[in-house]
């Protein structure tokens, strides 16, 4: 598999590499494929499966143990235990060795099919009347040749498996000497609660939007309202705060269209993903991001969004 610096898209055009694999449920009529992707960007490789059985010890009913693979020690999760799926069983299964929110983490599946270009507006919110799977770990769907394949959310199901992180990532020490106010577009509902209540903590007033298009939408009413009052967009929104991966418009698509606008281009714009690593930022500040955040320190948005709307020192990316 290439690396993904190679796998990436040019930046801005609000599509993404989904890696489409299944796992075959049992059913009385026999094994029947549910089919899934993810990010390209997220996955270093697909092994075939190390065999793993359940230790008594475990702490979830999915963790199969863990492995050595190059410089790693990673944990193996077999993810139709967690979505609840009666997998049936054969001998080519492999594992989808992931990396993101700087963990190393194999998930075992059934098998993998194809890589797919996809645009962020062909994902369609997902759908209850799907599968039998939670839609709370889903992002979306996207339909190819008469299939639907589920975008898993695999932040969500880390946080699960590790609820302390869901903890660590609303605290904060920050606060903000003067009431600001911050526009957050994330696709997650539980991203969300998290950055509401970090922001909030420090002295935020907080709105939401479920995703870039929406943000888009909100961003023109303040820039209607700046226009209105003959005052500067800053004057009504301090900062916008993206996640990267959302359906219908991608964080990337919503910076660059925030920047390329001559009066929404002011307004601070702070972008955060679980693959944003060192080889990676370029992606952000090539659109125009005023700061970038991995999500593992989520905690530090306040802080990053204060040091940022009062000016005092650079921002580290």
């Amino acid at each position: 598999m290439a690396k993904k610096t190679e796998i990436l898209l040019e930046t801005g055009t609000n599509e993404l590499e989904i890696l489409e694999f299944h796992i075959d449920e049992q059913t009385p009529a026999g094994p029947v494929p549910c089919h899934f992707g993810v990010n390209v960007a997220k996955v270093m490789q697909v092994i075939e499966s190390p065999r793993l059985t359940h230790p008594e010890s475990a702490t979830h009913a999915s963790f199969l143990g863990v492995i050595p693979l190059r410089d790693h020690i990673l944990p193996v999760i077999d993810l139709a235990v967690w979505l609840g799926l009666d997998k049936a069983a054969h001998d080519q299964e492999v594992v989808i060795v992931t990396e993101f929110s700087q963990a190393v983490t194999g998930f075992l599946v059934s098998g993998v099919t194809e890589i797919h270009r996809v645009g962020w507006p062909e994902v369609i919110p997902p759908s209850k009347a799907l599968g039998r799977v939670d839609t709370a770990s889903i992002v979306g769907l996207v339909e190819r040749e008469g299939r639907f394949i589920q975008l898993l959310d695999l932040e969500y199901i880390l946080a699960d498996l590790d609820p302390a992180c869901s903890t660590r990532a609303w605290s904060t020490s920050a606060h903000a000497e003067a009431r600001y106010s911050a526009l957050v577009a994330d696709d997650s509902a539980t991203i969300r609660t998290m950055l509401q209540n970090n922001l909030e903590a420090a002295g935020f007033e907080v709105l939401m939007a479920n995703n870039g298009s929406e943000a888009m939408d909100k961003l023109q009413e303040v820039k209607n309202a700046a226009h209105d009052s003959g005052k500067p967009v800053t004057d009504f929104l301090d900062v916008l705060i993206s996640d990267i991966e959302m359906p219908l418009m991608d964080g990337f698509t919503l910076t660059k269209s925030v920047k390329n606008d001559p009066v929404l281009k002011t307004l601070p714009v702070i972008l955060y993903s679980s693959i944003i690593t060192d080889e990676l930022r370029h992606k952000g500040e090539s659109v125009g991001a005023d700061a970038q955040v991995a999500k593992p320190d989520l905690d530090q948005m306040a802080r990053t969004a204060i040091t940022l709307i009062s000016g005092a020192g650079v921002v580290g990316s």
